[in-house]
């Protein structure tokens, strides 16, 4: 079983990292955070200690935000597409989203942010490996590299199956059914 990772709150209880149990001990024992969620089946011990590993952890000062460029992944892309087939606008799961490739990579195009976009499974397999104009279809939005996500900070933790339940309520959750 592999370890599961910590996360990290802002002091104003908004997700802001992803951390290893090691780096969250470290920062608890400088002081620097408090322990809000436990593993209760995963014990760390030490010469003269044990403690339940950190599951959730929260900043106990307001941590300066240091402002970094989007990050691109394949759960960005479909935040910043609004979870919609940038082809046929019909809405989609974040597991039945694919990626594809505006200008196809057979053809030079580039896996980045403004050559990728959300679409169905259908869409993706009607424009296959030619550009949208000769497949016969238009991009609703051309696709760019966001400044940022949509819907503020949050949106940018997605709780998904497989994540560590006490997780559940600090992380939004995106709609199954869309």
């Amino acid at each position: 079983m592999s370890t599961p990772d910590t996360l990290v709150l802002s002091a104003g209880y908004e997700p802001v990292d992803r951390i290893s149990w090691q780096r969250a001990i470290t920062l608890w024992w400088i002081d620097k955070v408090e322990i809000i969620e436990e593993y209760g089946d995963r014990v760390i011990r030490g010469a003269d200690f044990a403690m339940s590993m950190p599951c959730v952890i929260r900043y106990k000062r307001a941590q300066r935000r240091v402002r970094r460029a989007v990050r691109f992944s394949r759960e960005n892309v479909y935040l910043r597409d609004g979870g919609r087939c940038m082809y046929c606008g019909v809405g989609l799961a974040l597991a039945s989203a694919t990626f594809d490739h505006v200008v196809p990579r057979r053809l030079g195009g580039a896996t980045s942010w403004e050559n990728v976009v959300i679409a169905c499974l259908g869409c993706n397999q009607r424009k296959g490996g030619r550009l949208p104009a000769e497949a016969g279809m238009r991009l609703l939005v051309a696709p760019v590299k966001p400044r940022r996500l949509p819907s503020g900070p949050r949106e940018r933790f997605v709780y998904a199956d497989g994540m560590p339940e006490p997780w559940k309520g600090y992380l939004s959750r995106l709609s199954r059914d869309r």
